[in-house]
């Protein structure tokens, strides 16, 4: 297991890489990207099993991952190419015409790493049930990792689908949420109101595990290790993780104004000199 410093590393690397191919492609959503980068980070280089040479999209013989909240596709794509997926020269062609790095995951151009296409929010988490369910009935111990936000759990389907993994007891699927507060048109709480949402998944059956800060290494692992450890009872687990919005750039962190906003090049310099170059930019 990497040390916190090597995990801190690579993910301020990853947050380079977002702030750079976001302001290259003119577009995309870079807030919640920079706020779920030590999670994924935690994940991709920690926790999951997998293995960049042996994938393919059947996700037999390793582990699974899907982000159902498909608009955080830079940080997405950024683990992927620094975990060895594709070259991180690619990360360069985000959103352009030809790319294989769309705005939102796509499976049309076979980028490895993508199990699921996920452009409209919601539909996730039931892609992962299905393959976790999968996973279970042919026996094996490998696990199905989601990543959901909060605002995409005013979708209907989310519950719809938390509903089918709990009656179908898939503790080999472990949800998380980016529980930043915040969406697209402002905070959660003043859009929709989403409320308590670690009492919702408890009453829907779920193990849940709230995490005080997302973006702090040594709490995203516990709450990893507690998630395995639930594997193999009799319930799915979420996990909640608080996290804030535009993490790692002072004039982006904490608002929603950053959910789908590329920053100009001046912008972009201002918050490359507060995020270290650690592995190499691409």
């Amino acid at each position: 297991m990497r040390t916190v410093e090597q995990f801190s590393a690579i993910s301020a690397q990853v947050r380079r890489d977002i702030i750079r191919m976001v302001t290259m492609a003119g577009s995309g959503h870079p807030g919640g990207s920079m706020g779920c980068a030590d999670i994924m980070t935690a994940l991709f280089f920690g926790v999951m099993n997998h293995d960049p040479g042996m994938w393919s999209r059947t996700g037999k013989g390793q582990d699974a991952f899907i982000l159902s909240a498909g608009h955080m596709a830079p940080v997405y794509y950024s683990v992927l190419a620094r975990a060895g997926y594709f070259p991180p020269s690619e990360l360069g062609t985000l959103r352009k015409f030809g790319s294989r790095l769309q705005g939102h995951p796509s499976v049309s151009k076979s980028l490895p790493g993508v199990f699921q296409p996920s452009g409209s929010l919601g539909q996730g988490l039931s892609a992962a049930a299905g393959i976790a369910l999968a996973k279970k009935m042919d026996g094996t111990d490998e696990k199905v990792y989601v990543l959901c936000g909060d605002g995409e759990s005013e979708e209907g389907q989310i519950w719809e689908a938390g509903m089918f993994c709990a009656h179908h007891r898939l503790s080999n699927l472990i949800a998380m949420t980016d529980w930043n507060g915040q969406q697209i048109d402002g905070p959660t709480a003043e859009v929709a109101g989403i409320g308590d949402l670690e009492a919702k998944w408890k009453s829907f059956g779920w193990n849940v595990i709230t995490v005080a800060d997302g973006n702090d290494f040594e709490q995203i692992l516990d709450a990893f290790g507690k998630a395995e450890a639930a594997v193999g009872g009799d319930r799915p687990t979420m996990i909640l993780f608080r996290t804030e919005m535009g993490h790692g750039v002072d004039f982006m962190a904490g608002t929603h104004k950053w959910h789908g906003k590329a920053p100009s090049e001046e912008q972009c310099a201002a918050a490359l000199e507060q995020i270290p170059e650690t592995l190499g930019d691409f």
